[in-house]
């Protein structure tokens, strides 16, 4: 093999990797284990920690095969983007037959390894979450309609449902609740983004709801929406799933997102928006980290 080949497997390996969007296979993964965390009681076994090892290496290889198709799907749109400009799929540094063969690889080696060495049950909820994002949310609802991140929200909400899956071959309502979290935490975190990107969104051509309704009503619904999220970050505290020590990181943090959605809808900028945006990642995290330290300290 030549020098000059040599030299480009890292930027070509580069390209690959930065088509699974680290960062946000990072935040599924760590849904996920939460849930796999959640479905065991007490302290873990070898056996368990195998199995969730395993898991969330199944999870993450569907989970970034999912965001290698919608980055092949979108190249288009992520070329009029600045934030998904420097995509290798929009800059055209990787090939549509590439992408798709690379998305298809790390499909089929999650599926098989989930259904092999962890369950079927996990394997074809994952599977359908791969469905779900990349093809009902991003070539259907995505471009359709302005509720697409409230739909497709149920994709992305699929985590710890598949955590607890993976652990029990079941799945039960403890990891509905968190679901339930998840799915209303989505639209508030993605319209934050939107509102301070709404030129990019309005280029592009999809109807995200401040290019649709405008900002006034997006400002009102991301406040709806975190304070009926506020009420289901109670549920697990009211279901039994958690004690005092997530419930009063589960009320503090509510408040915060509460009182960021309240200061969005009555004062607009975008540095408040980006902070709204900021805030609800830490939101989730915090919020989940809460939980995995209650379920081991009392």
């Amino acid at each position: 093999m030549s020098d000059a080949a040599l030299n480009a497997w890292p930027s070509r390996f580069s390209q690959f990797y930065a088509l699974t969007k680290p960062r946000v296979v990072q935040l599924i993964v760590f849904c996920a284990l939460i849930g796999m965390v959640l479905a065991v009681p007490g302290m873990p076994g070898w056996h368990d920690v195998r199995l969730a090892a395993v898991a969330c290496l199944g999870i993450w290889l569907v989970a970034g095969a999912a965001a290698a198709f919608n980055c092949l799907v979108e190249k288009g749109i992520d070329a009029k983007m600045k934030r998904t400009a420097w995509r290798p799929t929009a800059k055209g540094e990787l090939s549509d037959r590439q992408t798709l063969a690379f998305s298809a690889a790390l499909c089929a080696a999650g599926s098989v390894l989930l259904y092999v060495w962890v369950n079927p049950l996990t394997m074809w909820l994952t599977f359908a979450t791969f469905v779900g994002y990349a093809v009902i949310y991003t070539v259907i609802l995505k471009p359709l309609t302005p509720q697409n991140i409230v739909i497709g929200g149920a994709s992305g909400a699929m985590p710890p449902v598949l955590g607890w899956a993976a652990m029990t071959d079941n799945v039960g309502p403890e990891a509905l609740i968190l679901f339930l979290i998840i799915f209303l935490w989505t639209p508030p975190h993605f319209w934050a983004l939107a509102l301070y990107r709404v030129e990019d969104y309005r280029k592009s051509g999809l109807p995200m709801l401040p290019v649709t309704h405008g900002s006034e009503f997006t400002r009102l619904q991301v406040l709806l929406y975190t304070i009926i999220l506020f009420a289901a970050c109670l549920m697990p505290f009211a279901y039994g799933m958690s004690s005092w020590i997530y419930l009063a990181a589960a009320v503090v943090l509510s408040i915060g997102f509460c009182a960021y959605g309240f200061a969005l809808w009555r004062n607009y900028s975008d540095a408040l928006a980006r902070k709204t945006f900021r805030f609800s990642l830490i939101h989730l995290s915090v919020l989940f980290a809460a939980l995995l330290v209650d379920h081991y300290v009392l």
